[in-house]
């Protein structure tokens, strides 16, 4: 039952892409499939197999309490999302948006799932294709295709740290299991450890890799809504908190995950304070949250982060929602153009729920989860409690900030929308969701939820609670001050990150490419052109050479014997000369054609062949991709027919 955790929703998504049909059927048909998958969710817990390709790779798929928890996470919030997304997008196209999202779901399950690093390899492969397939979901518009090919590209880039891991690991220790990752020892284990932490950092949206979040904004709002909670997003944190007791050992792990995490809040909290589009603001909120699940990972207390990813993931979820639903009744996701408190008012106050989650204000979930990593980065050290109480308020800023310009009431404003029934039923469910989690400020819940997924709760302070606590304070005060300010959306995205990456590698690497490209053209591609060149020149003077030398002999031979006595076209000598001359006429016919077949026939061959070779040096990364799926697809029928 665990592997089918992954592949119903796989095949089910497939199945309802292809099947097409109404909205509410589409909707029925996808609610079922992730129904089914949470109860599977529920019920595996503690299972475990392995499905042997070779005696050498053995895929391995386990759920233990931690990765239980974030496994009924997806299907769950991808409830809501359906709902959400049957209402609000188009139904051009909503069978294959939907179909994609199961996929994307089934992916991220066998992320979770893998108790192996080929297995996590291949579930990180999958939801990388459908990002870039959802985020460029309407492809007919220029902007969703090209956002998808940056948010793809710049996430593959961190992805080679998980295949460095993978062959570290197996280098080391002759194998690919998680166990085995855990007995790696000074180098091998270095090179996997931040190998895996440079993969989740470009999957989790982290500094360097931060910027591809905005431009998956150009994706659907439900795809956004799904990204950003419970799939690929989340994988980055998830993971790290999954192999924390293997990584931990690493020297400089824990600092490293600390650095980038809480460098990614703080500055990431800043870019979304700024923001005057709403999704972007959501987005570069995303980065911020994730850092911190990441420095209270590094901090070693992977099970408070996991807490808080689910916290996050309700609470992000309905704001991404919100969003959507503000832009469709004002017709632009710029925040100074919304102020909807009044045209919408019971959507305003299910936003203010995960907003105020998202502020960390107490008694909502995202409180609680919050003030636990603020203990946990207390063991760390005074600076990294600093550093956290800091992402804390600006947290606080950003999520009031969003609130209160996009659904906040006393603007006058007069358009009269409402919210559609499928849109506000997948937002009552996520702020519902945000609600009941709000029940781990009691005692006996939040113990034993740690306990379930055996998760350390630290002990803080009284003088970091009270910082903390101020700075969420301050932090609302300066959301509310922000939003009721004009201020001017800001000249660069992620504080001009985008743009020295535009000019310091995008620009450079075309250069480099048309320069290869004209290497190639004039250089490289002279290989196949003088083959072909030196196979029709030879094939020529080969069909002269029999034109005037072989087939001269028949015919020269034949003159010589017409030259003679009239007797010698008599008798034996006569039929001799005869069928000599016959002979010499078929090999100057069909023979010639024949031998002239090879040399003109292989010039012919060489020079077809080389400009197919060239039509495959397209530059187009969907062709290469596409070659590339083919020959994963090859290779993975080998290893079956092997196994």
């Amino acid at each position: 039952m665990i592997w089918a955790l992954a592949y119903l929703p796989v095949l089910a998504g497939l199945a309802i892409w292809s099947i097409g049909g109404t909205r509410v059927r589409l909707a029925i048909m996808a609610v079922a499939v992730a129904a089914t998958t949470l109860t599977m969710a529920l019920i595996a817990g503690g299972q475990a197999r392995r499905f042997a390709w070779s005696e050498t790779l053995v895929l391995q798929a386990g759920l233990p309490p931690l990765a239980q928890a974030v496994a009924i996470l997806i299907p769950a919030i991808l409830v809501a999302i359906i709902f959400y997304a049957a209402a609000h997008e188009d139904e051009r196209g909503l069978p294959r948006l939907l179909g994609l999202m199961l996929v994307f779901t089934g992916g991220m399950e066998l992320i979770v799932i893998a108790a192996d690093l080929v297995t996590l390899l291949i579930g990180w492969e999958i939801v990388g294709a459908c990002s870039w397939a959802l985020i460029g979901h309407k492809w007919r518009q220029q902007a969703p295709g090209l956002s998808a090919n940056f948010a793809f590209v710049l996430t593959r880039a961190g992805d080679l740290g998980l295949f460095l891991a993978v062959m570290a690991t197996f280098a080391g220790t002759g194998d690919i299991g998680y166990d085995s990752l855990g007995t790696l020892e000074g180098w091998p284990l270095a090179l996997a450890a931040f190998g895996l932490l440079l993969a989740a950092i470009s999957k989790a949206g982290q500094l360097p890799f931060a910027p591809w979040l905005f431009r998956a904004m150009d994706g659907p709002t439900s795809v956004s809504a799904l990204l950003h909670s419970a799939t690929m997003v989340a994988a980055g944190a998830y993971i790290l908190a999954r192999l924390q007791p293997q990584l931990s050992a690493a020297p400089g792990f824990g600092a490293a995950a600390m650095v980038l995490g809480l460098a990614t809040a703080i500055l990431g909290g800043w870019a979304a304070l700024r923001q005057t589009h709403a999704k972007k603001l959501l987005a570069g909120s995303t980065s911020a949250q994730m850092g911190l699940m990441i420095a209270t990972v590094g901090a070693g207390y992977p099970g408070i982060a996991v807490l808080h990813l689910i916290v996050h993931a309700a609470t992000k979820a309905a704001l991404f929602c919100a969003a959507g639903m503000a832009h469709r009744v004002s017709g632009s996701f710029d925040l100074r153009r919304m102020g909807l408190g009044r045209t919408m008012p019971a959507t305003a106050l299910l936003v203010a729920i995960g907003a105020l989650s998202l502020a960390a204000a107490p008694p909502l979930s995202g409180g609680w989860s919050k003030e636990e990593m603020v203990k946990a980065l207390e063991h760390a050290g005074p600076f990294w409690a600093a550093a956290i109480i800091l992402a804390g308020g600006l947290s606080a800023a950003y999520a009031t900030r969003f609130a209160v310009s996009a659904f906040g009431f006393g603007f006058g404003d007069d358009r009269k929308a409402r919210a559609l029934p499928g849109e506000l039923a997948g937002l009552a469910l996520l702020s519902g969701a945000t609600l009941v989690l709000s029940a781990l400020w009691w005692p006996p819940v939040h113990e034993a939820a740690a306990r379930w997924i055996g998760a350390d709760l630290p002990n803080g302070s009284r003088l970091g609670l009270i910082a903390s606590l101020s700075s969420v304070a301050l932090g609302i005060l300066a959301g509310v001050r922000v939003a009721r300010s004009d201020s001017a959306a800001p000249a660069q995205d992620w504080l001009g990150l985008p743009i020295l990456y535009e000019h310091g590698v995008i620009r450079p690497f075309h250069a480099f490419a048309h320069n290869a490209a004209q290497v190639d053209d004039r250089v490289i591609d002279l290989i196949p052109r003088g083959v072909a060149s030196l196979t029709t020149g030879l094939s020529g003077r080969l069909a002269r050479a029999d034109d005037d030398t072989i087939d001269g002999l028949a015919p020269g031979a034949a003159d010589r014997a017409k030259g003679g006595s009239i007797q010698a076209w008599q008798g034996a000598v006569g039929i001799a000369v005869r069928a000599s001359t016959a002979l010499a006429a078929l090999g100057a016919s069909t023979g010639e054609r024949i031998s002239d077949l090879m040399p003109s026939g292989g010039g012919r061959i060489a020079g077809m062949a080389g400009a197919d070779l060239r039509r495959l040096q397209t530059g187009f990364a969907h062709h290469y991709y596409t070659i590339l799926m083919v020959g994963f697809g090859l290779a993975v029928g080998m290893l079956i027919l092997g196994g």
